[in-house]
């Protein structure tokens, strides 16, 4: 039973503060069950992907008729080219993982790009407002950055939550808070893309599965607390909840590539 609501709180706490501050909910997931140890890197990846999906889901239906913007057209372009990259970098993940039987190695890799790529959105994060951001409008452009947040995301296992937040602001010009929701809805359409490749691969028939029902729930519950909480609070508060939420899993990340390597 204990196990059951461990299982339920991740998914809860994971998609309450992505949802408010536009991570998404995998790239707290992925670090918090890898610590746990109890499955491999491609059925966590698939736990993630449905707790997230839902999480998603319902973040949607809630803000639909509140004051946060979404760029249709532009969040749009990036998840078409983050749904083609995604595919890429799932194909070059099962290859590692499933066919060459690297599945260590790739752990190990995994978080420590994983951890690099934290540092430096948390840095940027913390100090955009000092920085140079964009108002990019060529849609070649635009679905290739989607192209490489959507390899990178699916590669790492992660739901693309920071990566789009980060690079919403930058090219963009967005304010986090509105950065935040159109994240959610490109993570959307990035995670049900990872569901239906696996559905159509290898099937989720080889994986045990049996925590996605405690963790979906934590999903759904979390998205509609999370996107309740972010329709009444400040930016300043999202970019911090966004910031305090990235520096511990940076030191989650930190200590498992710490416990791998011992």
């Amino acid at each position: 039973m204990i196990i059951f609501i461990i299982y339920f709180l991740i998914g809860l706490i994971a998609c309450t503060a992505g949802a408010m501050a536009g991570l998404g909910g995998g790239i707290i997931i992925k670090p918090l069950l890898d610590m746990l140890g109890h499955y491999d890197l491609s059925t966590i990846g698939i736990l993630s992907a449905a707790t997230v999906f839902s999480m998603s889901v319902v973040s949607l239906v809630k803000v639909r008729n509140s004051s946060l913007h979404i760029n249709w057209r532009n969040s749009l372009f990036i998840a078409i080219g983050s749904i083609a990259g995604g595919f890429m970098g799932k194909g070059i993940f099962n290859y590692f993982v499933i066919h060459s039987g690297l599945s260590m190695v790739i752990g190990i890799i995994q978080s420590i790009l994983l951890a690099i790529l934290l540092i430096i959105i948390f840095i940027f994060m913390k100090y955009n407002h000092r920085i140079k951001t964009y108002q990019v409008q060529n849609r070649a452009l635009i679905l290739f950055v989607g192209l490489i947040l959507g390899l990178l995301s699916a590669f790492l296992g992660i739901g693309g939550g920071p990566l789009n937040v980060a690079l919403l602001v930058y090219i963009f010009s967005m304010n986090t808070k509105d950065a935040s929701i159109n994240s959610i809805f490109i993570i959307f359409f990035s995670q049900l893309s990872s569901l239906i490749l696996v559905a159509t691969s290898t099937g989720f028939a080889p994986y045990d599965l049996s925590m996605i029902w405690f963790m979906v729930p934590g999903g759904i519950l979390g998205g509609m607390i999370g996107s309740s909480l972010v329709k009444k609070i400040s930016t300043s508060v999202v970019e911090r909840i966004f910031n305090i939420t990235l520096l511990i899993i940076i030191l989650i990340t930190i200590y498992n590539i710490v416990m791998e390597l011992v």
